[in-house]
């Protein structure tokens, strides 16, 4: 099997789940009813940091609330997929939109509906919290948990093998 650092090279899209990678998979409920999840912000500039350098971020989940909106928004990501009861038909359309290959698309999951897209993918990567399946179809397991920094170690690995870690966009928020 090639090592999962020579498929970094190809990468041109970040796919992610929210929940359980972008946090930590609590969700606080308000008495209205919206979710509240807790983000980290070493991940969110890392996700911003991606788009300035011209990767695509996708956001696909099951998850669904206001807030959730209002930080990926505020990241500037706008390829955003909540609500999600089947992830694959959704990814399988994005990538026809777009003509993705497999081998371009990182997709990082923790839990069973991330399964079949993760095997689709030409770099399946998880937290170090992710369910056993997951972390037993993962190219990568990243050291750090959902909502730890995990989505910030794989962006940074990809932008460091293609040299666009630590340019000019980096400075300018």
């Amino acid at each position: 099997m090639t090592n999962y650092k020579e498929k970094l090279k190809n990468i041109t899209t970040f796919i992610f789940d929210y929940d359980g990678v972008l946090t930590d998979g609590s969700v606080f409920t308000l008495p209205d009813g919206d979710g509240v999840r807790i983000a980290n912000v070493k991940d969110g500039y890392a996700l911003n940091l991606a788009l300035r350098n011209g990767y695509r971020v996708v956001i696909i989940s099951g998850g669904k609330s206001e807030s959730m909106v209002n930080r990926l928004s505020a990241l500037k990501i706008e390829d955003i997929f909540l609500g999600v009861s089947y992830k694959l038909e959704v990814f399988e359309s994005y990538c026809d939109s777009y003509d993705l290959s497999p081998d371009e698309i990182i997709y990082m999951g923790d839990d069973i509906p991330d399964y079949e897209v993760m095997q689709r993918v030409g770099l399946a990567c998880c937290p170090s919290d992710a369910a056993e399946e997951i972390r037993q179809i993962s190219h990568y397991i990243s050291r750090y948990k959902g909502g730890s920094g995990c989505v910030r170690d794989i962006i940074e690995q990809v932008m460091r093998i293609q040299g666009k870690w630590m340019n000019d966009s980096a400075f300018h928020w």
